[in-house]
């Protein structure tokens, strides 16, 4: 990946539990519940599992040792530098079973939801600068025509929406990954946001690909190790991409009954990156129903969402949403939701001679000799039989068959118009041939 030096402002580490923004209930409830789930009994580790400063967890504990809940062991730990060691009481143990039962949640303490919309100002996808140098070398393995990296430059530049449309096996989804890969700083992302009391996990591992973890230095001077609030893990700019399978309840926040905690949806997984919607048109829901869904997120920046009591809030909205399909843009959307898509960038097939580039760059990669009987045969007696429609993804299919009849038969790695016969003759099924 073309990894640019990150310019993104870290969201700066807590320096006293009011600067946490939680209820102090929440905070002592949260730490009670990762006491009682991990059995950490060390400021030190505790400090790392609930993700805050040293300093600001000694404080907590402190303040459940006023209130009976927690009691030191009197056990110095030996291989932590002589540490005390903590244990919950026995009114500590039935104050965490009390709150684990009302919430599952326990470990790292969640980012309130306006704590969180700084955060995401300071990294918006809107803020990005891209190069036509860096555009072009994330695309550097796709042949494609130089008027499509001037559409696409500013396309992806303004972090607006961008509907990719033409016919299939040209890339679009190769294009949508090369926008992911140019992008390429890193951003912070929240382990958990907390609305209303409520916490709503941000972070996964599937989507968010982690770079660097802050760490409290214990042995520092100052107890402010921290480059950053460890409430957030630094991560590539995250890609969600979704194709058939997208639902609209995808889109919601789903609730878990058992940990009685929410997960975030995919949109908001993907804020600060790319979200790309593939084939479009081959979902459960229609176009036209997914793309209202976005109306208001895409024109106003901001998402809502809503809790199981019905209760409605609003998030921010801050992805570059690719809708890439293989129809016409009239035929699935209305102009209304066409108006509301900034860019539309069509992405043809290639030309002849950039299929051949594209043909002799495959072959020199799988070591397969280019033969110009072979392609003649293909070129003029082939294609003519699909009215010379070139698409990009031919060429890795008609070499990679012929590689497979040549290592069957027991060959030297060749091109013969026989052998271009056979694996053209795989790439199509021939109509008389569909059962009904």
């Amino acid at each position: 990946m073309n990894m640019m030096a990150s310019n993104v402002i870290a969201p700066p580490p807590p320096r006293t539990l009011a600067e946490v923004g939680l209820n102090t209930v929440m905070m002592r409830d949260i730490l009670l519940k990762t006491m009682f789930r991990t059995n950490m009994d060390t400021a030190t580790g505790l400090s790392k599992l609930v993700a805050l400063p040293l300093t600001l967890t000694q404080e907590l504990i402190d303040l459940c040792r006023g209130q009976r809940l927690v009691e030191a062991t009197g056990t110095l730990h030996a291989n932590s530098g002589g540490e005390m060691g903590y244990q919950l009481a026995d009114a500590g143990k039935a104050r965490a079973l009390d709150a684990l039962s009302q919430s599952e949640y326990y470990g790292a303490m969640p980012v309130p939801l306006a704590i969180y919309r700084e955060q995401v100002k300071r990294q918006s996808i809107r803020n990005i600068q891209l190069t036509r140098a860096q555009l072009t070398a994330a695309m550097g393995h796709l042949i494609l025509p130089p008027t499509l990296i001037d559409q696409l430059g500013p396309a992806v530049s303004s972090g607006r929406s961008i509907l990719m449309y033409g016919p299939p096996g040209n890339g679009k989804s190769s294009i949508s990954n090369g926008i992911r890969d140019a992008i390429g700083d890193r951003i912070f992302v929240p382990r958990a946001v907390e609305y209303a009391g409520q916490v709503i996990v941000v972070y996964d591992p599937i989507v968010h690909s982690a770079a660097v973890e802050s760490e409290d230095d214990p042995t520092a001077l100052r107890k402010s190790g921290n480059r950053f609030d460890n409430r957030y893990v630094l991560c590539d700019r995250p890609t969600v991409i979704t194709g058939g399978e997208l639902s609209l309840d995808m889109l919601d926040l789903t609730y878990n009954p058992t940990a009685r905690t929410y997960t975030a949806p995919l949109q908001m997984k993907s804020s600060g990156g790319v979200f790309i919607v593939d084939d479009l048109g081959r979902q459960a829901e229609p176009p036209q129903k997914l793309v209202n869904r976005w109306i208001v997120p895409l024109e106003e920046s901001r998402d809502i969402l809503a809790l199981q009591s019905g209760e409605k809030f609003e998030v921010p909205f801050d992805t570059l949403v690719i809708f890439s399909t293989n129809f016409h843009p009239n035929e699935i959307f209305d102009k209304a939701a066409l108006r509301r898509i900034f860019f539309k960038i069509k992405i043809d097939g290639p030309s002849q001679s950039d299929y051949l580039k594209i043909f002799s760059l495959v072959a020199r990669k799988r070591k397969m000799p280019l033969d110009e009987k072979a392609l003649l045969h293909l070129l003029k007696v082939k294609y003519p039989t699909i009215n010379n429609v070139y698409a990009n993804y031919q060429p890795i299919f008609l070499i990679d068959q012929m590689i497979a009849i040549c290592e069957f038969e027991g060959i030297p790695y060749q091109m013969t118009p026989e052998l271009i016969d056979r694996a053209w003759s795989n790439m199509f099924v021939r109509e008389e041939e569909i059962l009904h």
